[in-house]
């Protein structure tokens, strides 16, 4: 029998400030701010989207088993969206976040992307993208 991945869960992000990076990812992305209670009896914070989840650890006090050099800004993270890009760009202005990048042509997992960049506030990449037929 040969293992293979199906899907991804859930990634971790460390972040320098839980509430500003919840702040950024709720109001900015339209994610789901969630607290949860593992049983190490720990108070984690995490994102929702979709059947994925982002759990954020604190820059210094990361929660173990975790990376060997948790590091905010380290992540370059592409999500994939049915709303339009102008939509998108809008949106962006209207909130002061400025695009890095784009539109530009990329290529995703099963096809070509078009996508705009911004950073989130730890300086993470954050590709947006429209999958195109």
């Amino acid at each position: 029998m040969t293992c293979t991945v199906d899907s991804l869960d859930h990634l971790v992000l460390t972040v320098r400030d839980i509430d500003r990076s919840v702040t950024f990812y709720t109001e900015t992305l339209g994610m789901l701010a969630e607290i949860f209670h593992p049983l190490d009896g720990t108070t984690r914070h995490a994102l929702r989207f979709g059947s994925q989840k982002i759990n954020l650890h604190p820059y210094g006090r990361e929660f173990p088993p975790a990376a060997d050099r948790p590091t905010p800004g380290s992540a370059d993270i592409c999500f994939l969206t049915t709303t339009p890009l102008a939509d998108w760009q809008t949106h962006l202005s209207d909130l002061g976040i400025q695009i890095e990048e784009g539109p530009v042509g990329r290529t995703g997992a099963v096809g070509p992307l078009q996508s705009i960049y911004i950073r989130d506030p730890d300086k993470n990449l954050i590709e947006i993208s429209n999958q195109r037929c």
